[in-house]
């Protein structure tokens, strides 16, 4: 994704806003939250498992291979959940996907402090990342109608 940044008078500058994949990964009308174990000002808060989309990858392939290495499990990635999340002053962006395990997977918190299985009543008991406060709101009626 390409923006345009104006700088006083003169031309615009082009800069690259880098894509940021979470999986909203749904079990039995639960998804999947995770603890976040670093950096310090972060540590404790949740989010949706994903990261960045690298140079020449689709986000679902980048989703896949994020969801290998944080949790060691095989996804099936399914549809957007929610709109594009604003982050890092504007130089990324956030775009979740609904996920289902493949096979018999379990997670495991290889990089995070602790995982959680919510139902759509118990979206609200851990501290969520401001960047993953929308995409829980769009998630709740789906987890609501599971």
């Amino acid at each position: 994704m390409r923006t345009e940044r104006i700088s006083g008078d003169g031309p615009a500058e082009r800069r690259d806003v880098k894509v940021v994949v979470g999986a909203a990964i749904v079990v039995g009308g639960r998804v999947l939250a995770c603890a976040r174990s670093a950096p310090p000002e972060v540590a404790g808060r949740w989010e949706f498992p994903g990261g960045k989309v690298e140079p020449g990858e689709s986000e679902t392939a980048a989703l896949v291979r994020e969801c290998a290495e944080e949790l060691a499990v095989r996804v099936e990635v399914g549809d957007r959940v929610g709109r594009d999340v604003r982050m890092a002053h504007g130089r990324s962006v956030l775009r979740v996907y609904a996920a289902r395990l493949v096979g018999d997977d379990q997670p495991r918190a290889l990089e995070h402090a602790e995982l959680r299985w919510l139902s759509a009543d118990e979206l609200d008991t851990v501290d969520w990342l401001p960047a993953d406060v929308p995409i829980v709101a769009a998630l709740r009626p789906l987890l609501a109608r599971l």
